[in-house]
């Protein structure tokens, strides 16, 4: 029995700075973060209680709330998707056996390590200006320009590009699961002289199901949360005229433009809400679409 205790003492001393970590910069915020939500807050004064006004007048007063939401649903839809795809595709180019494999997914990677950072949103915002590179290359075309970000029905399109071009995370998960899947399956349905459309939609989707169900929930949840390119394009605005409010944007600057941690704290709780929900609904659909290879009939 002391040896036991002895044992797990040890066990709990390597594990309490991850403990004491996971207590005080996660949990401890996260009431912290409840608790203001109830109350007005500007971080000066001491915070005051006022019940559920924060989610009262973001429900029923607040219009660019739910312009956040639109704006943000829209991103979502778009970009979810088409990374998904573009991911898969590029994943089974890469699933031919080249010999140089390990040099193209660096390369296809690459932008999921850039993408994120303030350099490559710089970057993109000067891509897709008035006098950018996309409107040079449209007018050696004869294609006459726009300011595709100036421009409040183009602007949240050139976020959703960005999107699909950081494929390369659900590229590499989708490798590794297209490489999971049985070779005698194909070989199979070559002798049957199967079709290859036929074979990707009766083989390959059906075993890369899980895969697929993994990477859409890792994806909806990144899409919510998306931050650095929405306040980079738009200067911290959400401009032109809220196109580029994303959520995380408008919480943001309620709660350090603005200083009203209190109702900030209130959007990031109906944030986790709507998150929670989708992620929940993705699960819920699963058992009608992901099938994995050691459950019964």
């Amino acid at each position: 029995m002391k040896n036991t205790k002895a044992r797990n003492a040890s066990g709990y001393m390597f594990l309490a700075p991850w403990l004491i970590g996971f207590f005080l910069l996660a949990i401890g915020p996260i009431l912290v973060s409840l608790y203001l939500s109830f109350t007005r807050y500007d971080m000066v004064g001491d915070p005051r209680w006022t019940g559920l006004d924060n989610y009262i007048y973001m429900f029923t007063r607040d219009r660019r709330f739910w312009k956040t939401l639109e704006v943000t649903f829209h991103y979502v839809v778009f970009a979810v998707p088409l990374r998904l795809i573009m991911a898969l595709g590029v994943a089974m180019l890469l699933d031919k056996g080249l010999r140089t494999i390990g040099l193209y997914r660096a390369i296809f990677y690459l932008p999921s390590l850039l993408g994120a950072s303030i350099a490559i949103a710089i970057l993109w915002r000067q891509l897709f200006s008035i006098d950018g590179v996309v409107n040079q290359v449209l007018a050696v075309f004869g294609i006459q320009g726009i300011g595709w970000i100036t421009n409040p029905s183009t602007s949240i399109y050139t976020l959703i590009v960005l999107a699909i071009w950081q494929f390369g995370a659900p590229m590499l998960i989708f490798l590794a699961g297209l490489r999971g899947i049985p070779k005698d399956l194909y070989e199979a349905a070559d002798i049957d002289g199967t079709p290859r459309f036929r074979k990707f939609y009766a083989i390959t989707l059906p075993m890369l199901a899980p895969v697929v169900f993994f990477n859409l929930v890792l994806q909806i949840i990144e899409a919510f949360k998306i931050f650095s390119p929405a306040f980079i394009i738009s200067n911290g605005t959400g401009g032109p005229a809220d196109s580029l409010l994303v959520y995380t944007v408008y919480l943001f600057n309620e709660a350090f433009k603005f200083f009203r941690m209190g109702y900030a704290s209130a959007l990031a709780w109906v944030l986790l809400v709507i998150i929670g929900l989708f992620t929940a609904l993705a699960f819920a659909t699963s058992k009608y679409w992901v099938h994995y290879e050691n459950e019964r009939d």
